[in-house]
């Protein structure tokens, strides 16, 4: 794990967590775009049907606001990231 990946926050992670970045043994995915735009997302123990489908995950601050979820899914020819799909509740 590089230098820059190590200075990410992951998903879910506490804001007062003082190491919300990726741990050693993980797999993660990069958020890209909408409100969690940046975070990484820890996949780890995933199966292949979902991480090829994406997931709708919770967050206060998309267009829904509490109670919302950002939609994101693989972006085709780098699974790695994956892409903001929009806002649903």
């Amino acid at each position: 794990m590089d230098e820059l990946m190590r200075q990410r926050r992951v998903y879910g992670a506490d804001h007062d967590d003082p190491d919300p970045g990726p741990r050693p043994g993980h797999v993660y995915r990069e958020l890209v775009g909408g409100p969690l735009d940046g975070l990484l997302l820890d996949v780890t123990g995933w199966t292949d049907r979902v991480l090829r489908e994406g997931a709708a995950l919770n967050t206060e601050i998309g267009r829904f606001g509490p109670g919302g979820r950002a939609e994101y899914g693989p972006r085709d020819g780098d699974p790695d990231r994956w892409d903001w799909r929009g806002d649903t509740l």
